[in-house]
């Protein structure tokens, strides 16, 4: 997570490729070409079970809670609210969560990670101390801390992913959290767990060598040689204290930074060895020096996400060759999102306060549509991003926001919930025949982008279908090469006729999903159309 130092940083994003190995566009048409066809000629998809991109990681689905604003404090944890438990963890926050299955969780920061000693969060709460976050200029008082997130994520069923302050903090107290956290007993720092009330360790498996080490916003900021070296420290004192352990080296914060992929490939050169993954970090924004507030232009933006990924799979491959090593480094997307509107101001400074009102985004139907398309996006990447966090998951920039009475959906929560509900199995190798329109320093851009999972176990096929053309509606036709599916279970379509409309805790229901009619299938065809500006879930059954 990138503070407002990060704004100097920012520069209008490159062409993008439309080229991916899971989605091939074969109409070339102009707009007007596009256009004209578009109730007449239908977007024709291809899916067949046999061909399949990757086994469907579903830590591809996982959010991120940073100690930022009202993440923590007043967004998971509310002692002494009527919503709170016994342990001031709000009820209704954890039940969401449950609900959705969100697989995993990455935590405690972000910028704020790069500042932490995670001592000060471990132990008698009334010895912890209260300390300034240089990061957002904000008062953490630490009654929240490691025990505390682990015993929330065994409350919603999830899995941690622990952040590692290798900002300020040292290698060696990188290994003393994984002992910590890991080692049974019998040793100082597990003894030192025990002492505090927690008798079994927790066994995280996965840890992030820290956050954003390239930016010069970061606590700790180094170049890329000094990151590496200390990366590949850290990584041998951890898995001398347990070998099980995945870890994520840090990547370039974006495609903005004047070292993107040199940072990368300069990390790499010192760690491939002793690492298992590469993080990268991406947030969209429809604004003038992103998208000139083109709404059609931000509505193809998840292609840039996908074109950030295979650079950053070229120089994992480049550095695996240039070392002869066996081993592939799979990606880590830990932080994406929609995120522009609170990005300066107030909106980044605490002023030293207590659970600050800070990047708390409102989220509209185009924001939506975007983050249906960047979830199209990560499916379609299976292959080797193995895990992505949206970011992040209560009150900051986040699906879900809390106040003192509950809580509301934003309108970016309901493309995630379908991810999270209903893509299992394998991604679908899906091939699309699409009109397409163009769009600056993109080129041709299809209206019609779908991805997909198939379930062997189950039989089931779901299909997230968006559909970028903001005036019309588009007809799909999908061609079952294989077998043809039986029923529908699911058929439901997220859309609206204002794009910047959005919900509320007094509107909550102003941008909803709605019931779709449920397509039928004939001769191994099934056809519909699809509501312009609109993003579509359908699944299934054998």
């Amino acid at each position: 997570m990138a503070s407002i130092s990060r704004r100097h940083f920012l520069q209008q994003a490159s062409g993008t490729s439309l080229a991916c190995a899971s989605s091939i566009m074969f109409s070339r048409a102009s707009w007007a070409q596009a256009r004209s066809t578009a109730a007449g000629a239908p977007a024709r998809v291809y899916v067949d079970s046999r061909r399949t991109i990757s086994a469907l990681d579903r830590n591809l689905f996982g959010s991120f809670l940073e100690h930022l604003g009202r993440a923590i404090y007043e967004g998971i944890y509310e002692p002494g609210s009527s919503l709170s438990d016994e342990n001031g963890f709000r009820k209704d926050v954890i039940a969401e969560v449950h609900q959705l299955g969100v697989p995993i969780i990455r935590y405690p920061g972000g910028n704020f990670v790069s500042g932490y000693d995670w001592l000060d969060g471990v132990g008698p709460k009334q010895e912890r101390p209260r300390v300034l976050d240089k990061a957002w200029n904000s008062i953490n008082t630490n009654q929240f801390g490691t025990n505390e997130f682990m015993a929330w994520c065994k409350a919603v069923g999830t899995e941690p992913l622990m952040g590692l302050n290798l900002g300020t903090g040292s290698t060696e107290m990188a290994a003393a959290l994984v002992e910590y956290c890991n080692v049974g007993k019998g040793t100082r720092w597990s003894d030192l767990r025990r002492k505090h009330g927690v008798a079994e360790p927790y066994k995280v498996r996965r840890w992030c060598l820290g956050n954003e080490m390239d930016g010069p916003w970061q606590i700790g900021h180094m170049t890329a040689t000094e990151y590496g070296l200390k990366a590949q420290d850290a990584a041998r004192q951890m898995r001398y204290v347990d070998p099980s352990l995945q870890l994520i080296a840090c990547g370039s914060s974006g495609p903005f930074m004047p070292t993107y992929l040199e940072w990368d490939r300069e990390v790499l050169e010192q760690c491939y060895d002793y690492v298992d993954a590469l993080s990268l970090h991406r947030y969209f924004s429809n604004n003038a020096e992103e998208t000139g507030n083109d709404s059609a232009k931000f509505v193809a933006m998840n292609l840039s996400m996908e074109k950030q990924i295979a650079e950053t799979v070229a120089v994992c491959d480049m550095v695996q060759g240039h070392k002869r090593s066996p081993k592939k480094l799979w990606l880590s997307f830990d932080e994406w999102n929609v995120w522009y509107r609170a990005r300066s101001g107030d909106a980044v400074n605490g002023h030293e306060k207590e659970a600050p009102h800070l990047l708390e985004e409102v989220y509209n139907l185009e924001d939506a549509l975007l983050v249906g398309g960047l979830i199209n996006s990560l499916l379609r990447n299976a292959d080797r991003v193995k895990l992505a966090c949206l970011a992040q998951l209560v009150n900051v920039i986040a699906p879900i926001t809390t106040n003192s009475k509950g809580l509301l959906r934003h309108t970016i929560y309901f493309p995630y919930s379908w991810a999270l509900q209903m893509a299992h199995g394998s991604v679908l190798n899906i091939m699309v025949d699409s009109p397409t329109y163009e769009v600056s320093k993109m080129g041709q851009v299809p209206y019609v982008d779908v991805a997909g999972t198939f379930n062997a176990e189950d039989g089931k096929t779901s299909v997230f279908i968006l559909n970028r053309d903001l005036s019309n509606p588009h007809v799909v036709e999908i061609n079952w090469q294989d077998k043809a599916p039986e029923r529908v279970l699911v058929s439901s379509v997220f859309t609206g006729n204002d794009l910047k409309a959005f919900n509320t805790f007094e509107a909550p229901q102003k941008v909803v999903p709605q019931n779709f009619d449920k397509p039928t299938t004939s001769g191994g065809r099934t056809k519909f159309e699809l509501p312009a500006r609109s993003y579509t879930a359908i699944q299934w059954g054998a």
